[in-house]
């Protein structure tokens, strides 16, 4: 398993920092001719987060049927096509409210589709007349809505607000806590940390992750600075406090990978797909989709 992620790993940063760096470039393009709907914030300049909005179209849409299959295992029949339509939704809905919008109308916007997406799933699981199991199979679908497409979509809210380059910050922080952890808990580690929930992980691991997770936003915050987003909050932040922005992100990154094998383990399975070295897309986003929103509301007290 080290030996493809040592192999593939330096491939798909390769991938995500082009990509983003991509998603920079066309923020500063002009709108083109007969486009002006696509850039109504005033700037006259391609929106942000529009290669981050595809990314994440692909990721939560393979994710949500791994999450399919791995509720199919645990018993419940749910649709693996609803569960890619609700991520998708929540990610669209996401994406589509504009900056402008009241709260109370955002709120109602997003409420109503999920409304939507609990309905219409709930419709297509009773197509058959048949009910044992709709319920359940509709909950997975609102699962996939909140956990992958509204939770995914706090990467396209800290996108639209900041550069590409603090969100790659936030990424490489969170994967560089699960780096640290892995390789800590397999020199010392000896005291678990849940092991009825994830039996490989210890609590020499979890610290080991936090203090590489600062050093690197402590990292971060002096590239980005030096580099390229020196008005970010993340750069203006002095060294303690970007240390314990990396090490909140650190633990929730962590939250996010017991949460995902919570599902898993109930499910009976290990990976949620077969990706050599890790698993399925399910595996490489959790620690991100609760990283996200936290990440979102910390850099407001950056």
């Amino acid at each position: 398993m080290l030996r493809h992620r040592l192999l593939l790993g330096p491939v798909f940063i390769a991938i995500f920092i082009g990509l983003l760096w991509l998603d920079e470039w066309l923020d500063r393009q002009p709108c083109p001719a007969g486009f002006g709907w696509l850039c109504s914030d005033g700037t006259g300049t391609l929106p942000p987060a529009i290669v981050l909005f595809g990314i994440g179209l692909v990721l939560v849409s393979i994710a949500a049927r791994e999450m399919g299959r791995i509720f199919h295992a645990g018993g419940v029949a749910a649709s693996r096509r609803w569960m890619s339509i609700a991520a998708i939704t929540g990610l669209a809905v996401s994406a589509a409210l504009p900056s402008d919008l009241s709260p109370n109308h955002a709120v109602a916007i997003v409420a109503s589709c999920g409304a939507l997406v609990l309905i219409g799933s709930l419709l297509w699981h009773i197509r058959a007349k048949h009910l044992q199991g709709a319920t359940a199979a509709a909950g997975a679908s609102m699962f996939a809505f909140v956990y992958l497409g509204l939770m995914f979509g706090f990467m396209l809210a800290i996108r639209k607000e900041h550069s590409a380059w603090l969100l790659l910050s936030i990424v490489a922080i969170t994967k560089s806590c699960d780096t640290a952890a892995y390789f800590t808990g397999k020199s010392i580690g000896r005291h678990k940390l849940i092991l009825w929930i994830s039996p490989g992980k210890t609590w020499e691991g979890l610290a080991g992750g936090v203090v590489g997770a600062a050093a690197i936003a402590v990292l971060s915050s002096y590239l980005l600075r030096t580099y390229s987003d020196p008005s970010g909050p993340l750069a203006g932040a002095p060294w303690w406090a970007a240390a314990a922005f990396g090490a909140v992100l650190a633990l929730a990154g962590q939250a996010g990978d017991l949460l995902a094998s919570v599902l898993k383990r109930d499910a009976g399975i290990k990976d949620s797909g077969k990706i050599p070295g890790f698993g399925g897309i399910l595996d490489m986003i959790d620690s991100l989709l609760v990283v996200a929103p936290v990440a979102y509301w910390l850099i407001g007290l950056l």
